[in-house]
């Protein structure tokens, strides 16, 4: 598996950074996590933590080297970093939950799948063009017959995320067939909120994406000016025609402090009980490591 990865991220204009971001990958697949801690709501930052944390652990003890089922991965390891910002929340008695976006996809077999929930975002472009990119969770994504039921108040408000009391909304892609030179760019709302797609996807694909990745990020830091969010992402540059199976390797990783730890998943998409068996899992490893 071939590919080349630039990650990056600029506090902006924030008094801190609550946006997180990693990738960790075996010679057959890899995985790429970014979420954006949410304002108004406490320890941003450590939900957003969390959920990078929970998915790295999950595909460290799954892909053997690659995910059985990447669906059923990507969906059962949001709701698990779901559970486990609640419980972080319940722990500390705290009386509002940290809350974050997530966005995470997965490359293995030549194809890319991938899930979000909120406004961080997925673009994937082609012959440097737009081929398609995650559509928000907000009021201003919804169609129009939506809006004018709702009004312009709030058209840029989240109806979901993760750590809120509800169980979170999201949406999983169908796999998609890589192409030789494709690129893929996760990020957070401080980068393209500045910016049109048009501009996002012209400069994302103008050259190697080492250099492409900070220009991009500063573009949006100047066109945003003094009050620019935090502005976070990961781009990939796909350098392979077709899959090439490789020989099995030890797993590497790029997780700043991502614990190593373990869980259990099985079966069909987990439910309730499953999730907080596998969560008890998790936090046990947490503490031995401590």
């Amino acid at each position: 598996m071939k590919f080349s990865v630039f990650q990056t991220s600029h506090q902006g204009g924030r008094a801190k950074n609550e946006d997180r971001m990693g990738y960790c990958h075996t010679p057959e697949a890899a995985l790429f996590v970014l979420a954006d801690g949410m304002g108004g709501h406490p320890e941003g930052e450590t939900a957003a933590q969390i959920a990078l944390q929970t998915m790295a652990a999950l595909f460290k003890k799954q892909a053997l080297p690659v995910l059985d089922d990447v669906g059923h991965f990507l969906e059962s390891g949001l709701l698990m970093a779901h559970r486990q910002i609640l419980r972080y929340a319940i722990d500390k008695g705290m009386p509002d939950s940290p809350r974050t976006t997530l966005v995470a996809a997965v490359v293995q077999n030549g194809e890319i799948q991938w899930i979000h929930c909120g406004d961080s975002r997925l673009y994937l472009t082609r012959n440097m063009a737009l081929l398609t990119r995650t559509r928000d969770h907000s009021y201003a994504e919804l169609r129009e017959s939506v809006l004018t039921k709702v009004g312009e108040l709030n058209r840029n408000v989240l109806f979901t995320c993760l750590g809120s009391p509800a169980r979170p909304i999201y949406d999983l892609s169908s796999p998609e067939t890589l192409n030789m030179g494709d690129r893929i760019l996760l990020c957070s709302d401080g980068l393209w909120g500045p910016l049109r797609d048009e501009d996002i996807v012209e400069r994302l694909t103008q050259g190697e994406v080492e250099s492409v990745g900070p220009a991009l990020v500063e573009y949006a830091y100047k066109k945003a000016g003094k009050g620019s969010d935090n502005i976070t992402a990961i781009m990939v540059d796909w350098q392979e025609e077709a899959f090439a199976k490789t020989e099995r390797a030890p797993l590497s990783d790029d997780f700043a402090d991502s614990e190593d730890f373990t869980t259990t998943i099985s079966g069909d998409l987990l439910n309730d009980d499953d999730i907080e068996r596998s969560l008890d899992a998790i936090n046990k490893a947490l503490r031995r490591e401590q």
